[in-house]
């Protein structure tokens, strides 16, 4: 007898467990504010190869206010600091974004996608040795953002931005 209650308690508490988590709402998808962003910046960065500027201009402001939001909600990331100045640059404001950018090296020198970004705006503003201080950092991290930044600054590959 004790063991069938046991049994029945131990069910019908799974029973409640589950079906209190069915009605949760963090599904663990990948829909913040940051990620709606993200997959917008990536949107508008295949309409920029495709030379559809406006288009992607549209889309790199409306990732901007979520990055904006997001950043209100969750401060001090480096990689939502890395996509603000990503796309307040793009958007044609390179002291705004020279200063998300260095906001999120305080967090994480060592940001790859940072170091090349900033590096990448430094060359767009003529400051080829500060952008060459962004590619030391990335140096040793056998990555592309060193590659990309490499090229930009010895002129082999245009830099976009």
């Amino acid at each position: 007898m004790i063991k069938t209650i046991l049994i029945s308690s131990i069910l019908f508490i799974s029973l409640i467990s589950n079906s209190l988590s069915a009605g949760s709402s963090d599904t663990g998808s990948k829909n913040t504010l940051y990620d709606k962003a993200v997959n917008l910046i990536n949107i508008a960065k295949k309409m920029e190869e495709k030379g559809k500027s406006e288009k992607a201009k549209k889309r790199y402001q409306k990732a901007q206010k979520f990055l904006i939001k997001s950043n209100k909600e969750k401060p001090n990331k480096a990689d939502t600091l890395n996509y603000l100045g990503f796309t307040t640059r793009k958007l044609g404001d390179f002291e705004g974004g020279e200063k998300y950018y260095l906001k999120g090296l305080e967090i994480n020198p060592q940001h790859k996608g940072i170091n090349e970004y900033l590096g990448e705006l430094y060359v767009a503003t003529n400051r080829i040795d500060l952008a060459k201080e962004r590619l030391k950092v990335l140096k040793g991290c056998n990555c592309e953002e060193y590659g990309e930044l490499k090229e930009v600054i010895e002129g082999t590959k245009k830099s976009k931005y």
